[in-house]
This record gives C-alpha cells, structure tokens and sequence, in this order.
C-alpha cells in the first residue's frame, strides 16, 4: 500500500527537507501549530549560526539515567547541544524567540564541562596539565621513531635490501618495506607483505620506542576515561536537564530546516485556517519542472473535475490534496500567500491508485468499494478520488457514486472527483454545494492547455489526445463514424446548458444578496424615521406641558397681582405655544397618504382608521376609539377599504382632561362607566399617570376597580398609593 507521500507525488520534496534536518525526524510538528507557526516566521526574519549535525542520543540519555560512562565522543554530541543554545542566547531575539532561548538555563556544571572541549570533539590538553604533557611526550617519541627510520632507511649497511627509502604506515604502525634477506642485516619483527613477496618491517632498533609509545597511549586512555566517568556522574545529576535540551534540540532543528528549507527554494508558509475551504493563488505543485501556475477555489462540499485526457486533472487533484498536507506540517511551497487560504481538515485521504489486486482476489471495483466503506468512519476529513467511475459501468456508478457523495457529506466530508464521465457530472450539477471545474483544450493548437475553468463541464477530447499521440487517422476518422454525431452533440448541448445554468444560478444568487441588502437598509431607514418621529411628538409633548405649566404661573402671578411678572410669564407661556405649532406643522418626508380601513400604528399602538377629519382621523384599537393627528399615525400594513355607514359619532378631545377621577359612592356599574371614560381621556391627552379615588370601606369597589384595570388594555402598570390604601395610581 502506498503511502500518502507517494500518492501525493511528495517523495522528492520531502527528502530534499529533511537533508535540513541536523539528525533524522519525522516531518510532523506535535502541539499546537499556532504557536510553530509564530517561532518560525519569528525565526525567518534573522541570521542564525548553522545548526551542527547530531546523532540521535536516546540511547545515551538511558545510560545516563542507570549510571552507565559515556564515552568522549557521545559526551560531546550533548556540548554541540549546549553550544548552539549558548550561541543563541548571545543574538538578539525577537518574540516569542526570545522569551524561549532565555527561559533555558544551562547549569554552570554543563557549561564547564565545555571548556574541556577543542572544536574537533578532542579532550583540550591545554585545560589538564597531565594530558599535555603525555600528548607531548607521545609527539617527540614519534619524532624520535621516524628519525631512527630515516637513519635506517639511508644506511648502506640495509641499502640492498631496501625497496625505497620511504617509511610505510601498516595498521597505524611504521614500517619499511624491504625483499627477502633482510634478517641478514638487521633484526625486526614483519607486521605485513605485499603481493609481490615483499615484506614491511619494524627494526627492533626501535622497539623501545613502540613500548613507551604504547605505554604513553594507554596513559592517556586512562587519563580520557577518568574525565568521561567524571563528566557521566555529573550527567546524571542533571539527566533531567539533558533530555528537556535534547527534546529542544530537535523542536529548534524543526523550525530551522523549515525557514533554511523555504529560503533555498523561496517558498511561502501557509498557516491553515480553522475553516474548511482551499484557495490556491500561484500554487506550483513541488513535483513538477516549470510548473504551470495554478488558481483554484474549493468552497463547497464537493468538487467534479472533467474534461480533456491528460490535461492535468489528476495533478489538480493532488496538488488541492498535497497544498493541505504541507500546510497541516507547516511545509513551504511555491505560492501567492497574501492570496492562499488552506482550511484545516482531521484527515487527508488519496483513493487514486488502481487498488486491484490478483493475490487478495479482488477487483478494481470492489477495491474501490473497500476503500469508500472506510471513509464511512472518517469525519471532517477531506478526500480526493481520481477517475471514480473506474472498473465498472459508468451509468450504475454515477447513480452509486451521486448517493454515496450525498451521504457522506453530512459526515462534513469534503471531495475532489476526477471522471471522463458526464453522467455524473450531471446529475450533480443542480446541487448548489457541488463545484464543477473544466480541464481546458485548445482546439487550435491540438493540446491540453493545463488550465481550468469553474462552472463547466469539460470534454474528454479522446479522439484528438488518440490523434496527437499517433494513432492514425483513418482509425480516428471511423470511430467518430462510430460514436456518432448525436452522441457528439449531445455532449456540447451538456456543455452548454451547464455552464449557462450555472452562470444562472450564480446571477440569481447575486440578485437575492442585492435584494436582502437593499431590504434590510429600508428596514433601518423606517426604524429611523420611526425614532425621529418619537423624539418630534416628545418635542411637541414637551413645548406644551411648558406652555400649561406658564400659562399656570402666569395666571397665579396676575391673580396675586397685575405685575410686571405675570405680564413676563404670559408671553413666555405664548412663545412655547408659538414652538410647539411650529414644530407640529413641520411635514414629515415620504409620509404615507392614508385612507379610512387603514392598518396603522400611533405610539405603540397599532389600530384601523374608521373616519378621516382634516388632519385627524379616528382609530380604533382593541375597542377603544381615539382621536390622532394623521402626522402621528404610520401605516403598517394595506387593508381592503372598509365601507362604513356615515354617522356623526366620533370622538373629540376634551377640551380639559383630568389627573384623577373621584369614584367614592358609586356602583359598581356606574364606577367602571366613569372609569373607562375617565382613562380614554386620559390617554388621548396623552397623560402618563393619574390617579383613581375609590375609598377604602369594605374593599368592594376597590376590588372591581382592580380587576377591570388588570383587563385594561392599554395599561403600563397600577399600584396603591403608599401610606393611602384609598387611592390606585395608574401610568397609561
């Protein structure tokens, strides 16, 4: 079974990634991506030193755990660690770089430790008295040895036997390479002979020096191990440390090769965004040499991609399935980011390979079937199937295909689909939540074009692909003959009428948002109109219970005494009168022309018009009749005309209204009468509160009172006065 990688035609591209790696990982960045996302892009906006190769130290960090000796070059790979981090911490950091580094406190016992390092990994000599004298010494013996050769080598007493004069390293050891004979001369020990019979030996001239060579080596072995044992028992009491900084290591090395990775080949990063849907601008998928550019949308449920052969179809399918791999491991790849938009999706998964199989004895078909019933399982999972009629009749698949899309869907599932089959194609095209896209041929040229186009479906052109890779004509010319011209027509009546309906559908989609928005702007505008009338009838309201209140003071002053003052208040009440006429003759604009049957609405009230007068009419709401200005009625709803008989009942204004009603010593019938007169009053001078005097006695009255107010209409609230369990106040 191939993996995703393969499928997706990713190999190559991720094994050029990870040869950024410092040591070998997998690609996936584990926990929240977000927050990768911010150290990368931190990270590309600085020079960082390279990171050094290391090899991968679990092993170690377990002999550590169990107090096990490390040898130099393994403690060596934890200080590379430790290097970098100090070498980082000496640069200047942006967030959230910064606050990361610095939070990693290296001990003073590990970083010690790297003092006794040269920059090749060796144990610094310069930092142990001893090892440099041993390293010293072990220098001038070699000296001495390649002189004691040299000597030899020049000496006429070995000249004959002497193939040259050079001296031969064997196995480490030094040597001269002499013919047979030899022992005639000189004593030595053969460590070695050549093809040729001749024989590499060591003079025991020099033997002593090889003894003290070998005695001054093991020296500094045990010298070497003491210091590894030493660093190994200090590695343990900070295991804990060298593994959080080994596990850093590799976070670090993740984000290095990504932003070293996408430097080299200039790619972009694309963060996927918590909503599903793809949108491709300049995608270049990684496996392809010069690539043609691709610009695609996925923002619905399902996606159908047909037209010509070999025109891209299944590359466009990998490329839609492969933008969301990278993206969901934070991959770079060639694309307009300030344009791309990659959604997040649980699962990725390819059915595109042929999954027949002689051994399992299963066919194309049911192969496919196998692989289907697994999506069954999956959710929000996105899934691209190339060539989805394969391996059977392609009018039984296309009604299977079109009810298992369907179904799967409600799992939020979203499809890419590639067919040579328009049966499928259409018998989705209505579906609003289904993206139908064209592979393109240019006619002219006899050749895919590598382009798509949204909202068609596209022809497979199998006779000119037949054409342009060889086959003969006169075997294309009787085909066509074959298929038949109706066929051929049929397909481009498909053609068109999908694409024309789509573009229908498209324009009346348009329309609709056109219409909503152009709705919801009338609705502010009544809104509108409807507070300002508020604030002028509350403008009105206000001038006048001014003028009352002046007129009142006036009257009070000229009562006492005909003053100066009272003159004052009577032309300041009069100048109030003279605003609030003003302000109840200004027109308001786009009014409603209202007619008898009406449906309108006064304040908060909503009521019919039963008879007009000049500019008041009579209403009549839940029952009660009253008589408004037309200014202050706005019609709500059109009603047929009501015919009503003429009659000279209506009902006026009382010339004075009352603030409270006296009801001791009246019936009950005769209260309630009083009473609703009283409250009609009151509501068309427009009062806010008055009062009801009912007595206290035995309650009765007070009771009917009550219990008629509780049904009243076009009441806020009621209550009994406090301290005078007598008087009711009512707020109309």
């Amino acid at each position: 079974m191939k993996s995703l990688i393969e499928k997706l035609d990713l190999e190559i591209f991720i094994e050029n990634f990870k040869k950024f790696y410092a040591r070998d990982k997998d690609i996936a960045l584990v926990g929240d991506i977000n927050q990768h996302y911010r150290y990368i892009d931190a990270l590309s906006k600085i020079e960082f030193p390279e990171i050094k190769a290391v090899s991968n130290l679990d092993i170690e960090l377990n002999r550590i755990k169990k107090y096990g000796v490390l040898g130099l070059k393994e403690i060596y790979n934890f200080m590379i660690i430790v290097a970098y981090f100090n070498s980082l911490k000496s640069l200047t950091l942006p967030e959230p770089l910064n606050r990361w580094i610095f939070d990693i406190n290296i001990p003073d016992e590990i970083n010690n430790i790297l003092l006794y390092f040269t920059d090749e990994g060796d144990l610094n000599p310069e930092k142990e008295p001893e090892l440099y004298d041993i390293d010293r010494a072990i220098k001038l013996n070699r000296v001495s040895i390649k002189e004691s050769l040299y000597k030899m080598a020049h000496s006429s007493k070995l000249k004959d036997y002497l193939v040259d004069t050079q001296i031969h390293f064997l196995n480490g050891e030094e040597t001269l390479l002499v013919r047979g004979g030899f022992n005639r001369v000189v004593k030595a020990s053969v460590v070695g002979r050549t093809t040729g019979g001749f024989f590499y030996i060591i003079p025991q001239t020099i033997s002593h020096l090889k003894e003290r060579e070998s005695n001054l080596l093991s020296k500094r072995e045990e010298l070497i191990y003491r210091y590894a044992k030493e660093f190994s028992t200090i590695f343990h009491k900070y295991y804990l440390f060298l593994r959080f900084i080994n596990r850093e290591y590799d976070r670090f090395d993740h984000y290095q090769a990504r932003v070293r990775f996408a430097k080299s080949y200039d790619y972009e990063f694309i963060l996927p965004s918590k909503s599903k849907g793809i949108k491709l601008s300049r995608f270049a998928h990684p496996a392809i040499d010069n690539p043609k550019p691709i610009d695609i949308n996925l923002d619905k449920s399902v996606m159908l991609i047909t037209g010509v052969n070999a025109g891209g179809k299944t590359m466009l399918l990998k490329s839609l399935l492969s933008s969301v791999y990278m993206s969901r491991n934070l991959l770079p790849f060639r694309c307009d980011s300030s344009n791309t938009k990659i959604g997040r999706y649980k699962s990725i998964e390819a059915v595109i390979d042929d999954p027949q199989s002689v051994k399992n004895d299963i066919s194309t078909f049911a192969g496919r079937m196998v692989e289907f019933a697994k999506l069954f399982e999956k959710e929000r999972a996105i899934v691209g199937v190339d060539e989805i009629e394969l391996g059977t009749d392609s009018d039984e698949a296309s009604a299977l295909f079109r009810v298992i899309l369907n179904e799967l869907r409600k799992r939020d599932i979203t499809f890419i689909v590639t067919t040579h089959h328009k049966r499928l194609a259409s018998l989705m095209s209505g579906d609003d939540d289904v993206e139908l896209i064209a592979a393109l041929y240019d006619e002219a040229k006899r050749e895919p074009t590598y382009t798509f186009l949204q909202g068609s479906i596209g022809k497979s052109y199998a006779f000119e692909t037949a054409d342009r890779y060889g086959i003969p004509s006169y075997i294309i010319e009787r085909a066509k003959k074959i298929y038949g011209e109706d066929k051929e027509n049929l397909n481009e009546l498909i053609e068109k009428s999908t694409s024309l309906e789509r573009e229908m559908r498209l324009k009346i989609k348009k329309i609709d948002s056109e219409l909503k928005s152009l709705e919801k702007k009338r609705i502010n505008l009544e809104r509108v109109e409807e507070r300002l009338n508020e604030q002028h009838r509350k403008a009105i309201a206000t001038l006048e219970n001014r003028y009352n209140a002046a007129i009142k003071r006036a009257r009070e002053a000229i009562r006492v005494k005909d003053s100066k003052d009272g003159r004052r208040l009577l032309n300041e009440a009069h100048r109030f009168k003279e605003n609030s006429k003003r302000v109840k003759e200004v027109k308001q604009l786009n009014r409603d022309i209202l007619e008898i049957g009406d449906r309108v609405k006064y304040r908060s009230l909503k009521g019919d018009i039963l008879s007009i007068r000049g500019e008041d009419a009579t209403i009549e709401v839940d029952g009660l009749k009253m008589r408004v200005a037309l200014s202050k009625l706005k019609k709500i709803e059109q009603l047929p005309k009501i015919k009503k008989p003429k009659t000279n009942i209506r009902v006026e204004k009382p010339d004075r209204g009352a603030l409270s009603i006296k009801l001791l010593g009246c019936f009950a019938d005769e209260a309630l009468e009083k009473l609703d007169i009283f409250l009609s009053d009151a509501l068309v001078n427009g009062f806010s509160e008055v009062e009801i005097i009912h007595g206290t006695g035995k309650g009765i009255l007070k009771k009917v009172i009550i219990d008629y107010l509780k049904s009243y209409p076009k009441l806020q609230s009621f209550y009994g006065q406090k301290g005078n369990l007598g008087v009711t106040i009512v707020k109309l």
